[in-house]
């Protein structure tokens, strides 16, 4: 089975949520919501690794209010046993802390660590609607000696997915590429809870006759099949599948019996 795993969101009920809906040899990721704040990431990321999960919490730049703040949050990664986060910038307003991108984020995560704890970074395949291409090109190539891995925005289009990849290949960037998938939702829910969890912008990318609003007005039910099924076609652009799940936490048909991410600790993996 291709390395499949799961983003959840840390609601109220998530922790008991999964663990009656999700086997232990699943990785999760935990997102990072500016409404939420880091600590609610935080407590259901440890509270997960202590069951026994594979967790990589989301550590948002403009989120983290000092240094101290985050020297904390990496000392309790490692009495968890969380040994890889995913550093993003964050959509909230830059605040009054050091971090206003996840450039200077990732190198105090080196150093703080010296190594045990790595990182993977976001990718846009369909830009992002206040960066110009280049300097999100750019920003990738400055920060892939910091990282192990890029995910991309939730996206729907496998050739969008493979372009960016080759893209990324042609400009030096070696990192693997793990494609971000929307879980099967019903349709207004998706549109609703994208631009609840910050990638409302990249449904905007997608007109009325794109792969999205085909998907959408196909039926009451967005599934991800089809389009997963054309990414893992190709191991070579692509290294596994970052599903978006919504917290419905049902396995998709596709990684039934292998929700592992086997690689997610290794030097160039997610």
């Amino acid at each position: 089975m291709f390395p499949t795993r799961i983003e959840i969101i840390p609601s109220d009920g998530i922790v008991e949520k999964v663990q009656a809906a999700v086997p232990l040899s699943t990785t999760l990721t935990v997102t990072c919501l500016p409404h939420h704040g880091i600590a609610r990431t935080m407590e259901a990321s440890v509270k997960l690794s202590l069951l026994g999960y594979n967790v990589i919490p989301h550590l948002a730049a403009r989120g983290i209010k000092d240094r101290a703040q985050l020297s904390g949050i990496l000392r309790d990664c490692e009495v968890a046993g969380i040994t890889d986060v995913f550093a993003v910038g964050g959509d909230g307003p830059q605040g009054t802390g050091p971090y206003g991108s996840s450039l200077p984020l990732l190198e105090d995560i080196a150093e703080y660590t010296g190594g045990r704890i790595s990182a993977g970074i976001a990718g846009y395949p369909e830009g992002h609607p206040s960066v110009s291409g280049l300097d999100l090109l750019d920003a990738l190539l400055a920060k892939q000696h910091l990282a192990t891995h890029v995910v991309t925005q939730m996206c729907f289009s496998a050739p969008k997915v493979f372009d960016y990849a080759a893209l990324l290949r042609r400009e030096g960037f070696e990192l693997p590429v793990w494609a971000g998938v929307a879980g099967a939702v019903p349709r207004t829910k998706l549109l609703a809870l994208a631009t609840q969890i910050g990638v409302g912008t990249s449904l905007k990318f997608l007109n009325g006759k794109g792969t999205l609003a085909r998907h959408l007005l196909g039926g009451e039910k967005y599934s991800p099949d089809s389009l997963v099924s054309e990414l893992t076609a190709h191991p070579d652009l692509v290294s596994g599948i970052h599903l978006y799940s919504f917290n419905r936490l049902e396995a998709p048909t596709w990684a039934q019996g292998d929700l592992t991410d086997p690689a997610a600790s290794g030097p160039v993996s997610a």
